[in-house]
């Protein structure tokens, strides 16, 4: 039963029309910012969402409306995760006693039998003691003991030790992730570190390590106890440094360009420049290109290589899905795609909870707060435009995995760990969100009715006039994009329709 104060419901009345809000699952998850002017007798409601909506309820009575702000304002910030909505979620077509996810790392090698000969599934993160932002199973080679993984893992930030997260059918080559190694200053070495690189690739072959960040970052990381690969120490290991922004540099380009996109101004020349400035699409082709770059090492030169930035939670996960993408057509349909995220985000150890905090919109700006899962949509968006036959899902799932990253009626994106969802018995306190999109009806919406399977690896162009604004994203609520929306279903319909008329 729910709390009595979450169970209430506001009604409000609103140019002769009665509004009525479920507070809990609304308000707590959709609203970032409430703001209240009073004028008179009556007040005025703004409610900024973290979908970008921007609502405007006028209100009668000053008190009512101040009561309803102060409402809004405790529920869209409660403490507790385990107060949040996913935990009194229940849909009447969906069962707690189902299955929850679609992969694992145990799913993944046992499905990959290649895998079988050179790695192996090790339990030593079993209690979280060894990396607490991992899962209890990784992929290791097959050469490095438990013992040997845990001294990797104190030479590692976070203790995010070097593991598999793809195997490459075509040739045999892997891609691996970790976080920066802790050299420090005075060039600490780990020998077990070496060793387990060295077990990824043969004596006479080579690997590359692709740094997120500048050879300068790289080197200044080293002074507060961080470091990198030094090639005397891994001489058979080939370092490329591709700075990618994250953190507070990517929420403050969201920032500018959400501002961007509600300017109501029409001038075309000053939108623009903000747009420009704000930076946002130079941050989509830094991914897509490193992405690229990762994929060509493995697709066209044949080698193994390892991501890192520094914690290896962020821009890591963000071009080791799209190169996955890029080359492995499994990942292309629906449930590849739903499975790669989980496999990639959700149990790799991306901090939901502390990255999808309240959006675009906040009083506060939060260290934390970075939109890198959304900077991951978008440039998939950019490959689903480019190759529209190559993906087998819509432009419709994009949209609506970025809506749920931030407000969710699912336990998915919950909290910023695996350990962290199962002290909280995430997965039997609320429902899976992949689960939930591939019920047949769900399925049918979020399919791309053009999908054409290729085993062909998706080049993505780069150049800046190949790259566009996701307006199906960042201006949704437009009255143009609406009506655009209504006509690309109803193309969609008839596509659905002629294929129905084909078959049979």
């Amino acid at each position: 039963m729910l709390p009595k104060r979450l169970d209430i419901l506001l009604q409000v009345q609103l140019s002769g029309h009665m509004l009525l809000f479920s507070l809990y699952s609304e308000i707590h998850n959709g609203v970032c910012v409430c703001v209240c002017r009073i004028s008179g007798s009556s007040g005025t409601l703004t409610l900024k969402c973290k979908d970008l909506r921007v609502l405007q309820l006028d209100i009668p009575g000053m008190e009512q409306c101040l009561n309803i702000a102060h409402s809004i304002e405790t529920l869209s910030c409660l403490d507790r995760v385990s107060e949040t909505y996913p935990f009194f979620y229940r849909p009447p077509d969906l069962s707690l006693q189902e299955p929850w996810g679609l992969s694992s790392p145990e799913k993944y090698f046992n499905h990959t039998k290649e895998l079988h000969g050179s790695w192996r599934l090790s339990s030593v993160n079993r209690e979280y003691s060894v990396c607490p932002s991992y899962t209890t199973a990784v992929i290791v080679p097959k050469d490095v003991n438990d013992d040997m993984l845990v001294k990797v893992a104190k030479f590692r930030q976070g203790g995010r030790f070097p593991v598999l997260c793809y195997y490459h059918q075509k040739n045999g080559v892997v891609i691996m992730r970790s976080s920066q190694p802790l050299t420090g200053a005075n060039r600490k070495r780990c020998r077990e570190d070496e060793l387990l690189l060295q077990a990824v690739i043969d004596t006479s072959d080579k690997g590359y390590i692709i740094d997120t960040r500048s050879s300068q970052q790289a080197q200044q990381a080293r002074m507060t106890g961080g470091g990198f690969e030094s090639k005397s120490c891994y001489n058979n290991w080939k370092r490329l440094h591709r700075q990618m922004e994250r953190g507070k540099a990517l929420q403050e380009s969201l920032i500018k360009l959400v501002e961007a996109c509600g300017d109501e101004s029409h001038n075309m020349d000053r939108w623009l420049s903000k747009l420009e400035n704000s930076k946002w699409l130079s941050h989509v082709q830094t991914a897509l290109s490193t992405a690229g770059l990762l994929a060509e090492c493995v697709e066209r030169d044949g080698h193994s290589v390892l991501v890192h930035g520094s914690e290896g939670t962020d821009s890591t996960l963000l071009i080791s899905t799209l190169a996955q993408l890029i080359m492995d057509p499994r990942c292309r349909t629906v449930e590849g795609f739903l499975a790669l995220l989980e496999r990639e985000w959700v149990q790799a150890g991306h901090p939901f909870q502390q990255r999808c905090a309240h959006s675009a919109y906040s009083h506060t700006r939060l260290q934390q707060e970075s939109p890198v899962f959304l900077l991951l949509l978008d440039c998939v968006w950019q490959l689903w435009r480019q190759f529209p036959l190559a993906l087998g899902f819509s432009e419709t799932l994009l949209l609506r995995l970025a809506t749920e990253a931030y407000a969710s009626d699912y336990g998915t994106f919950l909290c910023n760990s695996d350990q962290e969802r199962c002290l909280l018995e995430v997965k039997k306190k609320t429902h899976c969100l992949f689960q939930a999109l591939l019920r047949p009806k769900e399925r049918e919406i979020y399919s791309n009715p053009l999908y054409e399977h290729t085993e062909l690896a998706i080049w993505p162009s780069v150049h800046p006039q190949s790259l566009q604004l996701w307006k199906g994203f960042f201006l949704r609520w437009t009255k143009q994009t609406r009506h655009l929306e209504e006509a690309q279903e109803e193309i969609r319909n008839m596509v659905i329709e002629w294929g129905r008329l084909v078959l049979s």
